[in-house]
């Protein structure tokens, strides 16, 4: 049976040495050690399309390379990189796929999504969505001169900033009747999200909800899907 590693929300940058060196020892360690690699979300902070991005990421690129000889690995967009496409697939040796995505596994389903969708409570920021993740804008922003995206980029970044102090945890988190939808297309599955970075396992009636936290420049979480669900803390 294949065995799996699931993480998100790392939001590498390339000023962050210590995170990105921690990311590169865990491709080549723990990850070797699996079948799969399953990133939900949020591999980079910011995304501003392939032709400006990749090179930016030169040694992140080659590290997915490497592993992807050993392990297959699956890259869900979120939505600081939502831009990532087939150019950065072909050359981090990765599959794109699509939120919901489901995982079957030893005799069990799990539902995987970066999770913010989920979050509904937070008008504002679905509505922000929808306009900067319709197909239509992203074939636009992509094809803007380079120095224009980088500077809608910080202005959209700054603007997400300030929204965000003056919202409440609450809001930001899932919505529980959101998730319960999802859930009813899924009888007996688990799910599994990134986003809201709040680590942890919520045991709900029918499914259970496991969280995924977000990685520092010391430390990541992962879960792993062998015979059974276990947490690892990554350091």
């Amino acid at each position: 049976m294949l065995s799996s590693l699931i993480i998100a929300d790392l939001h590498l940058v390339t000023n962050e040495v210590e995170k990105n060196q921690l990311f590169t020892a865990f491709c080549k360690q723990q990850a070797t050690q699996v079948d799969q690699l399953f990133i939900l979300g949020d591999l980079f902070n910011t995304w501003l399309g392939d032709d400006l991005s990749l090179s930016y990421y030169d040694e992140i690129i080659q590290t997915l390379k490497d592993l992807s000889h050993t392990t297959q690995i699956f890259i869900m967009t979120g939505n600081r990189d939502f831009l990532l496409a087939q150019t950065f697939a072909h050359q981090a040796g990765c599959q794109l796929i699509d939120s919901p995505y489901l995982l079957e596994t030893h005799g069990h389903q799990y539902v995987l999504t970066h999770g913010d969708e989920l979050c509904t409570d937070d008008e504002s920021y679905q509505q922000m969505k929808s306009i900067l993740q319709h197909p239509i804008t992203k074939f636009i922003f992509v094809r803007l001169p380079k120095q224009w995206r980088l500077k809608l980029s910080g202005q959209l970044r700054q603007k997400s900033v300030n929204a965000q102090q003056n919202k409440s945890q609450e809001i930001m988190d899932v919505n529980p009747s959101a998730v319960n939808e999802l859930m009813k297309k899924y009888p007996g599955a688990d799910l599994i999200h990134g986003h809201t970075h709040r680590l942890n396992t919520h045991v709900e009636q029918k499914f259970t909800r496991y969280v995924l936290g977000d990685w520092s420049n010391t430390q990541g979480s992962a879960i792993k899907l062998a015979d059974e669900l276990s947490w690892l803390e990554i350091r």
